[in-house]
């Protein structure tokens, strides 16, 4: 079942995207190659029928599409993902110096990272720095990624905690700062971070204006396992189904509705961003393709009625420690396919008219299919699905892949059900 193709390119995927940043270059990297053209959306826009496009937002967010020959009212087919994951960010003026010499950064929790899980890991920083330009409106913006350990987070050895395998709360302000070196003098503690990203891009010091960067683990992804069936990495929440849904769409042939891939930005905290799915982003791309194509607003509804959307956003595989987590008649298991992901609250998009779809779509491709529901005693979380609906009136379905340690620096899913998911958004693209 493992397709090698496929989950070799995930593991490189998955070790060039350290952060939200750097995960919307590989994308834009890789539609560059497959031809699409990047539009700037302070111009006019001139879209070609059967063409490919793509748009960014913020360098975090990527809207790419291929435009149907079949006019503006053809509908939209969209698989939607997001970029980011659960970590650590670093604060302005985060050099703290330390007895000894030794510095320790001050850093902000992203999201909701199981914060055990970072401790004496190598880690290193990532992300992207705002250079002075020309024009204040419109500084320079650069990625960089220091690839090398350069951090850790020292746990308390348990000589001083003898309670630590009892339970042990953390505070994110004290008990979570990084580690980064030892210096000298307080001279050498200055501007620590603003010298050490100069040096790595080539520029002064004062070209440098901001900056948001975070914390990554630099042990590379791999797989696992007697046959290799499993791949572990940080970032698989969500950078998989980014992953799937861009392969599929270049993979994809051609159909009579216009196919959208919709990375967005800032899930973990809520999508309520510029770059998120709570944004009108999508609508106005929607809107924007409509028009490019001759349409009116009632094409431009008539679109909307024809289109659905696949919420692509993994989910949460049976532990084998902890089975009782699950609810008692719906646990998907690593490797059973497609999981589609089920609220009576409306946490997730789907209905019984959603899974049917997506369930014919698996029969088709040939691929299995698994379902989540949560346990009734365990509140579960949200995602982009529901959040785009309030917006947009769209028929659709939350799914995802099923894996272990959700929100861990490191987390483990099934390579053959990469291979199943790509499958199935390949046949949902051209079907």
């Amino acid at each position: 079942m493992n397709n090698t193709k496929y989950t070799n390119d995930l593991i490189a995927f998955l070790n060039s995207s350290k952060v939200n940043f750097l995960a919307a270059k590989e994308i834009t990297d890789r539609l560059d190659k497959a031809g699409f053209t990047r539009l700037d959306a302070s111009e006019r826009w001139n879209l070609t029928p059967g063409k490919s496009y793509y748009i960014t937002k913020n360098n975090s967010a990527v809207m790419a599409f291929t435009l149907s020959a079949c006019g503006p009212a053809a509908g939209y087919k969209i698989i939607s993902a997001h970029s980011d994951s659960p970590g650590f960010r670093i604060k302005p003026n985060a050099e703290m110096l330390c007895e000894g010499g030794v510095v320790k950064l001050n850093t902000e929790v992203y999201g909701g990272p199981i914060l055990y899980t970072w401790f004496d890991r190598p880690l290193s920083i990532a992300g992207r720095v705002i250079l002075r330009g020309n024009d204040p409106l419109n500084p320079l913006s650069r990625m960089i990624c220091i690839d090398r350990p350069l951090l850790t987070i020292p746990h308390l050895a348990i000589h001083f905690n003898r309670g630590v395998n009892d339970g042990n709360p953390l505070s994110r302000q004290k008990d979570m700062l990084p580690v980064i070196g030892i210096i000298n003098s307080q001279f050498e503690k200055d501007n620590l971070i603003l010298n050490l990203i100069a040096g790595e891009l080539g520029v002064e010091p004062s070209e440098i204006l901001d900056f948001d960067l975070s914390l990554f683990d630099t042990t590379p992804a791999c797989k696992l396992g007697l046959d290799n069936e499993f791949i572990t990495s940080g970032r698989i929440d969500d950078l998989s189904m980014v992953h799937a849904a861009l392969t599929a769409l270049l993979e994809s042939d051609n159909c009579g509705m216009n196919r959208v891939m919709a990375i967005f930005d800032n899930e973990e905290t809520g999508s309520g961003t510029k770059q998120g799915a709570a944004s009108p982003l999508l609508l106005n791309l929607m809107r924007r393709i409509n028009e490019c194509l001759g349409g009116d607003e009632q094409d431009f509804q008539r679109a909307t009625h024809r289109s659905f959307m696949v919420s692509a956003d993994n989910a949460h595989a049976l532990h084998p420690n902890y089975p009782e987590k699950q609810d008692p008649t719906n646990h998907p298991v690593p490797g059973g396919g497609p999981v589609i992901k089920i609220n009576a609250n409306c946490k997730y998009m789907t209905d019984a008219d959603s899974a049917a779809v997506f369930r014919s779509i698996c029969d088709r491709a040939g691929v299995p299919y698994q379902y989540f529901v949560n346990h009734s005693d365990i509140a579960g979380g949200s995602t982009l699905g529901n959040i785009l609906t309030s917006q947009i009136d769209l028929r659709g379905v939350d799914m995802g892949a099923a894996i272990w340690a959700m929100h861990s620096v490191r987390e483990t899913a099934s390579t053959a059900d990469h291979d199943y998911i790509i499958r199935a958004f390949i046949e949902f693209f051209n079907c």
